[in-house]
């Protein structure tokens, strides 16, 4: 549930950029860093170093499979991976409104089912029932530390709950976020990035993730995805997401308070 490889960096260095290119230099942008990982950005070369190589195992394994556009891989020695920058600019941000064109986030949809309709991977995924005790486990953190009012964790629990019913699973890329999806001036998909999370799952809760803070582009989602879905489904599963989010993104240093990010989701479920 970590921000990827987005269209902004943290240390912004435009300016730094073509300052070093003109000396014949080339910067070291910082795109995220938390004790779980980093990834740095050198030219048009991305670097991810990762702790867990376990995470990165299912990364390369699944970009290997899916049959949609993702990053090249250029090389691998543990703990780094590096990685070829995609063509295009991200959907955008969460807590930020998008300035895609409703084609581009069509073509969104349509490679998420791209990935749906793909032979599942042979790794395990995430069941209903270890869902629900890791959202049992949250709400509690979340009401014992008194982080948020106890009326909005309670309700959003309750809305969870239609997200916990049996799935068929599918192909997931896990953490489906906007800034994880690329488009080019054509409006088509060039690139889907950070795919640590993928693995069989909900083709639902894709859908959720990718529009999460986003709910007017669900339509133009839907539209490209082409198949009838539950839509209550998919609110219910973006309750959940926030829920479980808010604990990892404090202590990773991330705001989920911030204007439009996942304490919004939560009070809009309300």
């Amino acid at each position: 549930m970590t921000d990827g490889i987005a269209d902004g960096f943290v240390d912004g260095t435009a300016d730094g950029t073509a300052a070093g290119a003109a000396a014949g230099t080339t910067d070291v942008e910082v795109v995220v860093a938390h004790r779980a990982c980093a990834t740095l950005r050198v030219g048009d070369v991305y670097l991810k170093v990762d702790g867990d190589q376990a995470r990165t195992d299912v990364e390369v394994r699944a970009m290997a499979r899916v049959p949609v556009p993702t990053p090249e891989i250029l090389w691998r020695t543990p703990p780094v991976l590096a990685l070829a920058a995609v063509r295009g600019t991200a959907l955008g941000r969460l807590g930020e409104p998008s300035a895609a064109s409703s084609a581009a986030w069509a073509a969104a949809g349509a490679a998420a089912r791209r990935l749906h309709d793909a032979p599942l991977p042979p790794w395990p995924g995430t069941s209903p029932g270890s869902l629900r005790a890791r959202l049992d486990r949250e709400c509690a953190w979340l009401l014992a530390h008194d982080v948020l009012p106890a009326d909005l964790v309670t309700r959003n629990r309750e809305l969870a709950e239609a997200a916990l019913r049996p799935w068929t699973p599918v192909f997931v890329h896990g953490d489906l976020q906007l800034s994880h999806v690329f488009v080019g001036d054509d409006d088509e998909v060039t690139g889907v990035i950070d795919w640590t999370e993928a693995g069989p799952g909900d083709a639902l809760f894709d859908l959720a993730v990718l529009t999460l803070g986003q709910e007017d582009r669900l339509d133009d989602v839907l539209a490209g995805y082409g198949a009838d879905v539950d839509v209550d489904v998919i609110r219910a599963w973006w309750s959940l997401r926030s829920l479980v989010a808010v604990r990892w993104l404090i202590e990773h240093g991330f705001d989920p308070a911030a204007p439009g990010c996942e304490v919004d989701v939560l009070r809009s479920r309300m």
